[in-house]
């Protein structure tokens, strides 16, 4: 492959792993660089989608250092925030201790988004902000999604998308190939952990995929809301009250 950070298959969590402990304690930072601080409003977007209600239950895939598990704690939900990179939720952990007003309904949680330590039906809120693009199999994280979701709840994924006009993909994918990893090499001194982003989007199927898996699902009302023309996108799907779970 040509990215050290990326691998299909089995291999693939070590070395996601891997890159997540080597960039964790720079990673707002350059989120903030590379998206122009635009991805604070789309977490937010996300956290408004789900539609908190008192006594509402979220969980928060891949939940890196935090923010659309802060985001959904703020609003009222009793959140879990799930990640697989110990390094990612040390900075979680470190952010909610010094926050200014304390959040109790929040916790933070090791695990695999692909094999949740949760029953069935266990929340009324899920999301991945990020993550489902860097999972082995994005389509068993979405099962996971909906094996966990209550009948009624909001499934809500944010990751990079790929826009449908060539000519802003190409200027989009221009970016991630140059601006974003020299961001990276002058910020984190590592600049094939965010050459990263680029390789694992060009294998992740992006939006439409992710809509149409939605679907095979049979998740109820769902929808795309693409964002900076597609190169950012919501997905947005809700269990409905007979559905199965995935085979």
């Amino acid at each position: 492959m040509s990215n050290v950070f990326y691998a299909p298959g089995d291999a693939r969590a070590a070395k996601v792993n891997e890159l997540f402990a080597r960039i964790a304690r720079r990673y707002d930072l350059i989120n903030d660089l590379q998206s122009f601080g635009l991805h604070r409003s789309w977490k937010r977007r996300v956290a408004a989608m789900a539609k908190v209600s008192p006594g509402a239950r979220a969980l928060d895939l891949c939940c890196g250092t935090g923010d659309i598990s802060f985001a959904l704690a703020r609003r009222g939900a009793e959140t879990t925030g799930l990640d697989f990179s110990a390094e990612m939720l040390s900075v979680a952990a470190q952010r909610q201790i010094h926050l200014p007003s304390p959040i109790s309904n929040l916790k933070f949680l090791q695990g695999d988004a692909q094999q949740l330590p949760f029953a069935e039906n266990s929340f009324d809120i899920v999301t991945v902000g990020y993550g489902l693009r860097n999972l082995a199999s994005w389509e068993r994280g979405l099962e996971e999604m909906l094996r966990v979701a209550r009948p009624g709840a909001r499934l809500i994924v944010l990751d990079f998308g790929k826009p449908a006009n060539a000519f802003w993909r190409a200027v989009y994918f221009t970016h991630l190939k140059m601006s974003v990893p020299l961001i990276g090499l002058l910020f984190c001194g590592n600049a094939s952990a965010y050459a990263y982003i680029l390789e694992s989007l060009k294998h992740y199927p992006a939006q439409l995929a992710v809509a149409e898996k939605m679907r095979a699902l049979q998740l109820a009302n769902v929808r795309v809301i693409n964002l900076l023309g597609g190169a950012m996108a919501i997905n947005y799907g809700e269990k409905p009250a007979a559905a199965g779970n995935p085979g």
